[in-house]
């Protein structure tokens, strides 16, 4: 098990016991593989994809966005090889008859302790049926990564945005493997969100565009507070490169699970297989996708590709680990109920569920208007939180384990003034406890400024 100072088990308590996720369907017992993002959950997961879509599509001038289907024509996955390829290899125990993938387990069975069949090729894209017909005319596949959808409008993409290379395509979206042994929470599901580039470039300039996308990969995580020690870089070796594959380099994270460090990230350089593949199966010739490389326009090459690919849930998971804090004896001495031990989720504030939470020191309707207003300013900049339940203690401490980084308090010096000017407000810091007297007119520049 990786070394983190964090368990899964104090995780996964937290994020049912909050809102970040539920097991799927739990009323009825849920279902291997797949979870529910709850409130906070999406809140978190719809934070990171916005980072990421700011940091590589809005602030480059050089990577464009697609969304491409879920199911497309089969035909797509027989050119990438998946319907071939993409596989894992599945053993069963002979005594309680138990799946196992078998790269995750050893000669005896984890539960039972029996020995196992050889292992066998088992292909885990999930299939469906398109239209009435139930034939294997009608055979189609939930997609395994969003990847190809991208290939396969590689031509359309470029004319219409009239890009010439080096360019990117930016995806996220869901992806469904059905994985043999799914678990560790979220860290290993059969439906999960990706978040993938295609960067084409001209060949021979793909060896430095590898070596210059893995450090910005790995700087926008630990920008975002996941802490370097807990990260690493992984050059996978030769022999276990996928079949497309000139070059790999994981970005890794020490999650606390038994095989330790494991996968957050994929920097690829795929070459020109993909792009070959396409135009072989889909217009007879492997240079069909061949893209002018100087600037007259009269050479041409298929360009190579390098794949940055990552899992917005996975991702999702590391920043809760690497946030998650214990307070052994309390963090104040000037609130009620004071406890042995305390959790803060500390967030970096880009990714936490709500930037601030508006806290009335009592229930009266003359500070609750207040608050109504104060609410009201800020939501339309931030997801924000409003909680009027409880001591004003026990609600700090609510927010500060659910990673909120700011608490305004309106109390009544807010609306009668005397030891400060009216209509001002309390701002209490997630993480150092300090708090500002702020203008209720200057809070959104006040957090707008702390936010850059």
């Amino acid at each position: 098990m990786a070394d983190h100072p964090v368990s899964m088990e104090q995780i996964v308590n937290l994020a049912k016991r909050r809102g970040f996720v539920f097991p799927s369907a739990e009323i009825y017992g849920g279902l291997g593989g797949f979870w529910d993002w709850a409130p906070l959950g999406v809140l978190l997961k719809n934070n990171i994809k916005r980072e990421w879509w700011r940091t590589f599509v809005q602030l480059r001038g050089d990577i464009v966005g697609l969304d491409g289907s879920i199911v497309t024509n089969p035909k797509v996955w027989e050119a990438s090889g998946h319907v071939g390829n993409f596989a894992d290899e599945l053993v069963e125990c002979l005594k309680c008859h138990h799946r196992f993938k078998a790269d995750d387990v050893d000669k005896k069975c984890p539960d039972c302790g029996g020995t196992f069949t050889s292992a066998r090729k088992f292909n885990t894209m999930f299939r469906t049926i398109v239209g009435p017909a139930e034939d294997t005319a009608s055979t189609a596949y939930l997609r395994p990564e969003t990847a190809q959808s991208i290939f396969v409008n590689y031509d359309q993409v470029r004319e219409t945005l009239r890009k010439k290379l080096p360019f990117g395509i930016a995806q996220i979206g869901k992806a469904f493997r059905n994985e043999i042994t799914p678990g560790n929470f979220v860290f290993r599901q059969r439906e999960f969100e990706q978040m993938e580039i295609e960067y084409f470039v001209k060949p021979g300039a793909d060896d430095d565009a590898f070596e210059a996308w893995v450090p910005t990969c790995y700087d926008w995580f630990v920008s975002l507070g996941l802490n370097p020690k807990h990260l690493r870089k992984f050059d996978q070796p030769k022999k276990e490169l996928a079949h497309y594959s000139k070059a790999t380099t994981d970005i890794e994270y020490a999650f606390p699970i038994e095989k330790g460090w494991g996968e957050l990230m994929g920097i690829a350089n795929r070459t020109d297989y993909d792009l070959k593949q396409h135009g072989q199966h889909a217009k007879g010739d492997p240079e069909a996708f061949a893209t002018p490389i100087d600037d007259e326009g009269k050479v041409k090459k298929v360009p190579y590709v390098i794949e940055p690919s990552m899992g917005v849930d996975r991702a999702a998971l590391a920043f809760l680990l690497d946030a998650f804090t214990t307070v052994s004896g309390g963090r104040s001495t000037t609130t009620d109920s004071i406890k042995e031990e305390e959790f803060v989720l500390k967030l970096h504030p880009r990714l936490a569920p709500f930037t601030v939470a508006v806290l009335p020191l009592s229930k009266k309707p003359e500070l609750t208007a207040v608050v109504d207003r104060v609410a009201t300013t800020l939501r339309a900049n931030w997801m924000i939180d409003v909680d009027v339940t409880g001591s004003i203690g026990k609600r700090y401490r609510r927010q500060d384990e659910i990673g909120t980084p700011w608490c305004v308090t309106v109390d009544f010096e807010t609306i009668e003034g005397g030891k400060r000017d009216k209509d001002t407000v309390t701002v209490r810091d997630r993480d150092t406890m300090t708090q500002d007297i702020v203008a209720i007119s200057d809070l959104v520049q006040y957090f707008r400024t702390k936010l850059e």
